[in-house]
C-alpha cells in the first residue's frame, strides 16, 4: 500500500498519553484520496500515482481536465498529485485509500506551504540587529551596507535583503503519528505543521529514524 496522502490541516489541539503528560498535537483530514491515473514506466517513462483530493464542482473544472477526472469515476478533486511507486501493477484507477495507511507510532514527514506574511525588512525576516538607539542615528532598523566595495562591485546574489516573507513551501521532517482515526479519515501528529487551518498538507513516510 502506497504510504503517503493529500489531507488538510484542520488546528491543533492536545491529548494526554499513557504516562498523563500532555502532547501537542495537529489534527489533520488525511483522505479519502483517489487514484485518478496510474503511471507505467512503458507508457510515461516512470512510475506514479495521480492521487486526487478535496472535491470541487465541474462548474470550476474545465473540460479537459474534468474528462480525465472523470476516467476515476469518484467526480471532480480539488487537488491533484503524484507518488511516485516502486510497482505500479497493483494499483488501479478509482482505487480510494485513507487514514488507515498510516499507524500509530509511524514517523513521517508533512510538506504545505507556511503562512505568508508580506513584505518585511531584514529585523523581522531574517533576525539583524537594530543599530544604535541614540541621539543622532538614522539606522535603527536599516540593513546598512550591502555593496562589495570596488571589487566586484555589485550585490552579491542571495544577499539576506528585505521582502517576501512566508508563503514557501516548507517540509517538516520526522514526525511522530499520535494517533489514527480511520472511521474520522483524522490523523493526529505530533507539534506543529506548516500553513495555516484548512490549508492542503502532504504526508509521505519519512525516510529518517529517530
Amino acid at each position: 500500500m502506497v504510504k503517503a496522502l493529500i489531507g488538510r490541516k484542520l488546528g491543533m489541539m492536545q491529548v494526554f498519553g499513557d504516562d498523563g503528560h500532555s502532547l501537542p498535537v495537529t489534527v489533520v483530514q488525511a483522505g479519502p484520496c483517489v487514484i485518478t491515473q496510474v503511471k507505467t514506466p512503458e507508457r510515461d517513462g516512470y512510475a506514479a500515482l495521480q492521487l486526487g483530493f478535496g472535491k470541487r464542482k465541474e462548474s470550476r473544472v474545465n473540460r479537459p481536465l474534468r474528462g480525465h477526472m472523470e476516467k476515476a469515476g469518484k467526480g471532480c478533486f480539488e487537488i491533484l498529485k503524484e507518488v511516485k511507486v516502486e510497482d505500479p501493477e497493483g494499483y488501479e484507477t478509482g482505487q480510494e485509500f485513507g487514514a488507515d495507511v498510516f499507524e500509530i507510532g509511524e514517523r513521517i514527514d508533512v510538506m504545505g506551504n507556511s503562512k505568508g506574511k508580506g513584505f518585511a525588512g531584514t529585523v523581522k525576516r531574517w533576525g539583524f540587529h537594530r543599530g544604535p538607539v541614540t541621539h543622532g542615528c538614522k539606522n535603527i532598523r536599516e540593513p546598512g551596507s550591502t555593496g562589495c566595495a570596488t571589487y566586484p562591485g555589485r550585490v552579491i546574489k542571495g544577499k539576506k535583503m528585505a521582502g517576501q516573507k512566508g508563503n514557501k513551501r516548507v517540509t517538516t521532517l520526522n514526525l511522530r503519528i499520535v494517533d489514527v482515526r480511520p472511521e474520522e479519515n483524522l490523523i493526529l501528529i505530533k507539534g506543529a505543521l506548516p500553513g495555516s487551518s484548512n490549508g492542503i498538507v502532504f504526508l509521505r513516510k519519512s525516510n529518517r529514524v529517530k
